[in-house]
């Protein structure tokens, strides 16, 4: 009788399901009556996620390789949602949507799993946007400011510098990074930022020129890759983005501060069409399912900044969409312009005139605004994007009728164009927050309105080299101290410097 109840309590009840037919990546299956949308089902075969089922049947995604599976094939439900493995050891890799390394750098040992599905923080758990996060490029820090725990997008056509400003705005971070262990940096609120960069259906070539863009500027260090290639299926696409926000999720629930990029949601929005019309969903506008809005608002909703109650983390998102000859009115488009905090235009008719970076500050917005700036470039450029516009509008008359334009109006002319002649930027020429306090004190002040526009980009990469070398404590008063007359005349004073010894 003991033997009977030993054996007894060793049974495990296990549920059965029969592949009934495949269609490319998507199984259809029989059985599992009791299952829930996003379980993972085994079997000798491979994995499969749960997508979606009816009365009769079960649909699953092949996770892996689909040609494993066929009809008759067996599954098993585990009753466990899809998770990913998670930790300090990620930081510096490039891993797939498993966590799985692709840098053959050998295994990653996870702290643990996190589903990649997880609610976004209530409201009453987040902190307003406050602190600014520096991309190192002028015209963003100066008119499109961005803060810790925003969203903002950035759209523009292909080939017009969208990947490049993400990385750009990582490559910023180095530098907080390097000075982690300062005084300043100890007593500062503003921690160094991790950054997640996930790579949805990129070439394998796209993806390489990345990490080595970002290994060699040393941003690796603190940066995490996680890679969907376009050779890997529209489930691991669809997935990808989920799986990098929990990776950031833990390092944002641990204190710190968190950039993720994600590289591109318009490639995403296919692979979630591609499965929804294997799975029989009704087709909507442009074939997208229904709730195409809802699976980005749901990923997107996961970024903010926390109360010190809850860690004081932030997430900060940078979704990328690419548009088709300058259209920013597509489907896609205008469901994530309404998501997000705002959007970085890239205009294809800047970048053929050559100004880089090609953001179109007109049709740009940031609705965090000044509230993420600090002090002084909140003061020095307020009136900015105002000056910029008048400008535009004055250059289309000044095209029509020149003859037309009063003095002042032309002064207006030639200060928005001084004024965009500095916005020029060449790649990975960045500019800290304190150095682009100098620049804009010293263009501002009329002391050298004597340099022609055309020279102001290198004038002023020489005049922040000038005082690296000269006096670069000045840097950490103007991050340190309050903004005023004093810093003021130390710029001035080192202008003045600068000038003297340009003329020996």
């Amino acid at each position: 009788m003991n033997n009977v109840n030993q054996n007894s309590s060793s049974l495990s009840v296990k549920e059965v399901g029969t592949v009934t037919a495949v269609y490319d990546e998507i199984l259809r299956i029989e059985g599992f009556p009791g299952i829930c949308e996003g379980e993972i089902l085994e079997g000798e075969s491979g994995q499969a996620l749960v997508l979606g089922f009816d009365r009769e049947k079960v649909f699953a995604a092949v996770l892996g390789e689909w040609k494993n599976f066929g009809s008759g094939t067996k599954l098993i439900r585990t009753n466990k949602l899809f998770q990913t493995p998670v930790g300090d050891n990620f930081l510096g890799r490039v891993v797939n949507i498993f966590g799985q390394p692709l840098d053959q750098k050998g295994g990653i040992e996870p702290d643990r799993f996190l589903p990649i599905e997880r609610d976004a923080p209530p409201i009453i758990h987040r902190e307003s946007v406050s602190q600014p996060l520096a991309t190192g490029i002028l015209s963003i820090d100066a008119t499109i400011p961005l803060g810790r725990g925003q969203r903002e997008l950035i759209i523009g056509d292909r080939k017009t510098g969208k990947t490049t400003i993400a990385l750009e705005t990582m490559i910023s971070q180095r530098q907080a990074w390097w000075n982690r262990e300062s005084a300043y940096a100890k007593a500062s609120a503003d921690k160094p930022v991790i950054c997640v960069y996930v790579s949805i259906g990129q070439k394998k070539g796209d993806l390489a020129r990345v990490v080595k863009t970002l290994e060699k500027h040393h941003a690796m260090e603190y940066t995490i890759v996680v890679a969907a290639t376009a050779s890997d299926s529209a489930t691991e696409n669809y997935l990808a983005p989920y799986v990098g926000c929990a990776l950031a999720e833990y390092f944002r629930d641990k204190g710190l501060d968190v950039l993720i990029i994600y590289d591109d949601l318009t490639k995403h929005s296919w692979a979630y069409r591609n499965i929804s019309l294997l799975l029989g969903r009704p087709p909507g506008r442009e074939a997208y399912p229904g709730d195409i809005f809802y699976a980005h608002a749901r990923l997107l909703e996961r970024a903010a900044r926390l109360d010190e109650k809850h860690g004081g983390g932030s997430l900060t998102a940078l979704p990328i969409i690419e548009t088709v000859e300058g259209d920013i009115t597509g489907y896609i488009s205008t469901n994530l312009i309404s998501i997000t905090d705002g959007q970085i235009y890239l205009s294809p008719e800047l970048f053929r005139k050559g100004h880089r970076p090609a953001v179109n500050i007109g049709l740009s917005v940031s609705r965090v605004g000044s509230a993420a700036q600090i002090p002084a470039i909140k003061k020095l450029t307020s009136k900015l994007k105002l000056d910029l516009g008048q400008s535009a509008e004055l250059k289309k008359v000044a095209e029509v009728s020149p003859q037309s334009l009063s003095k002042d109006a032309r002064l207006i002319l030639e200060k928005g164009e001084r004024i965009m002649s500095v916005l020029r930027q060449g790649e990975h020429m960045l500019y800290s927050l304190p150095e682009q306090v100098c620049i804009w004190s010293v263009l501002l002040s009329g002391k050298i309105d004597d340099c022609p526009a055309a020279d102001l980009s290198k004038f002023f990469g020489e005049f922040i080299d000038f005082i690296k070398h000269a006096n670069a404590k000045l840097f950490d008063d103007i991050a340190a101290k309050e903004w005023g007359e004093e810093l003021q005349n130390k710029i001035i004073g080192n202008l003045e410097k600068f000038r003297q010894m340009r003329t020996v």
